[in-house]
């Protein structure tokens, strides 16, 4: 078996829409049909759900499906029982972050906490003469109802909504302007809790991705569902959003979002944003957070000693950089722990791998500060160049290392670190992701033509000068070492720190050979890196196929599997664990 990585990759079977079939249910579409599912008798139904949402068009959906004049509406807006929006306010910003124009602390406490409680039971009080109370709005759930439906909208959708000033902020009055600020650090946290504190009591899951025709199924398979899949291999739904730094690999090489601006960030696995489809296809499915499977059966998904460590949070996340035909990222860095906890909220901290899965001719990855190099210098030109557009050398005082397909960088937090143009970072890193620290973003501009925010006074309080010199191709780019081998198969550990929590590794396959792996009570996640792909079959018999590029996540209760190469040419899967 030849030791350099394959570069030369067959035509793709990316699927871009992996479904997993519903256990001892059926997808039903539209308002009416949901509505049918409603039990004799009842009094109050609850519809809880993001604040983002269209609430105007349930409530138009949910009137025209109990139109048929044997029911009574009277629709209540919680909305109209949170405290008011200075107390809000007060209540959800730390003083610290307040006036931060990017980034607010994640929001702790319940919902609850935002809402005034006589208000909300008077808003659930039954209706008069026999009418359907229907309570619509974040918070329903805290009403006294006799069924609680849940409808949601996939984040990206929430995101893109706001981005373009629609919807309303958690909590918020409807003449206060959206902002993704809040959406991010403030709202989806409180709802994501939530959410999850409620999933045993949701008896109906509505995907309200179309208001019209909404997808739907009923509590209890969604919750067998969920729990079926934490014992298997599985995929998140992808998705590419586009940066002004994007390139076009994704476009072209797996077919995805080819209308698109480009495919810079590809989310193949980040727990607070990344869904599950549930349904026979993609054309008739519902789409349900990663993060309440997780919710639902942490043991299972995470393992004992995980679940322990973490909570419910999914601590390791897949994305995709993509420069293939763009520029260069930021150089950034991130939070330190001390910072992370006592400042943005996060229980640990964001310690960052790159795995190139390709290089371009001349492109380079930044890394590390200089040998010697004059902080105060680069503090003061970091600051020019933010206040009054003053270009600089980045490479005075940051170091640079040619982008090299297979190698593995890693970064721990506060190490300074982008991504040169012409390449493909497969990042497999800790799951925060919201806390990029800029120094500098080479005066690059945004849609609107303003200069793109970079962050000086955070990120130079989080760099840390022992990421410098010769250190840092020491310690941050290391050469694979062998683990493990069999019959026509390899693995090796890419990547390991004692300051990160996670390591990586790579399995390499010859064709019709099966590398054999245990979980010994962690989660894996698997992406291809290069080959066809591969076929993981389970001690328990579940079989999954994952093609190039694609990312599967493999829960801790699977405890045994193979993988499989079925196809003509030599595979190789990046995996990471917790160790």
């Amino acid at each position: 078996m030849g030791e350099g990585p394959q570069l030369k990759t067959k035509a793709p079977q990316y699927e871009p829409t992996p479904c997993y079939p519903l256990l001892a249910d059926a997808v039903a579409v539209g308002w009416a049909d949901a509505a049918g599912t409603l039990p004799k008798g009842t009094r109050v139904l609850a519809v809880d759900g993001p604040a983002v949402l269209d609430w105007t068009a349930v409530a138009t959906g949910l009137r025209a499906a109990f139109g048929d004049g044997r029911t009574r509406l009277e629709f209540a807006d919680v909305r109209t029982a949170v405290r008011d929006w200075e107390t809000v306010r007060r209540l959800t910003e730390t003083e610290q972050l307040r006036d931060d124009p990017d980034f607010a602390r994640l929001a702790g406490g319940d919902l609850a906490e935002l809402m005034d409680p006589a208000a909300l039971a008077a808003l659930a009080a039954p209706g008069e003469d026999g009418a359907l109370r229907v309570l619509l709005g974040p918070g329903a759930a805290l009403g006294d109802a006799d069924v609680l439906w849940w409808a949601d909208l996939p984040k990206r959708y929430a995101e893109a909504a706001v981005k373009h000033g629609r919807g309303r902020n958690l909590a918020a009055p409807e003449d206060e302007p959206p902002t993704l600020r809040r959406l991010l650090y403030i709202d989806w946290p409180l709802l994501d809790r939530h959410r999850d504190q409620m999933a045993e009591r949701i008896d109906r899951w509505i995907d309200v991705t179309d208001t019209v025709f909404p997808a739907s199924i009923g509590g209890q398979a969604l919750r067998e569902t969920c729990r079926s899949l934490a014992t298997r291999p599985f995929r998140t739904r992808p998705t590419f959003n586009s940066t002004p730094w994007g390139g076009h690999w994704a476009q072209e090489t797996l077919g995805h979002n080819p209308d698109a601006e480009n495919t810079a960030l590809g989310y193949e696995l980040i727990a607070p944003e990344s869904g599950v489809l549930l349904g026979d296809d993609a054309s008739r499915c519902v789409e349900v957070p990663f993060q309440l499977v997780v919710a639902l059966s942490p043991v299972d998904v995470l393992g004992p000693a995980v679940h322990e460590m973490f909570g419910t949070s999914f601590p390791v996340r897949f994305d995709y950089l993509d420069t293939v035909g763009g520029g260069n990222l930021s150089v950034h860095c991130h939070p330190r722990p001390d910072d992370m906890h006592s400042v943005f909220g996060w229980p640990y901290t964001q310690h960052e791998s790159y795995y190139l899965m390709r290089a371009g001719e001349h492109s380079k990855v930044f890394l590390g500060l200089r040998e010697g190099a004059d902080v105060e210098a680069f503090h003061h030109s970091a600051h020019a160049a933010d206040a009054h557009g003053t270009p600089f050398d980045i490479e005075r005082y940051v170091q640079v290392f040619p982008a090299e397909a297979g190698q593995l960088y890693l970064v721990p937090a506060g190490t300074p670190h982008g991504s040169g143009e012409g390449n493909v970072v497969l990042e497999v890193s800790a799951t925060p992701y919201l806390y990029s620290l800029r120094f500098y973003d080479w005066l690059r501009r945004d849609a609107a033509d303003r200069q793109r925010a970079v962050h000086v006074e955070h990120a130079f309080r989080n760099l840390d000068p022992a990421r410098s010199g010769a250190a840092v191709a020491r310690e941050l780019i290391q050469r694979p070492r062998p683990l493990r081998a069999g019959d026509g198969w390899r693995e090796e550990v890419l990547g390991a720190l004692p300051a990160m929590f996670f390591q990586v590794h790579r399995i390499a396959v010859e064709p019709g050979r099966a590398a054999e792996q245990r979980t010994d009570g962690r989660f894996h996640v698997l992406t291809v890196v290069d080959g066809q792909g591969a076929v993981i079959t389970t001690a328990a018999g579940h079989r999954h196929s994952v093609h190039y590029a694609e990312t599967l996540a493999v829960p801790a209760s699977v405890t045994a599997y193979r993988v499989h190469n079925q196809g003509p040419d030599p595979v190789r899967l990046v995996k990471a664990q917790v160790v």
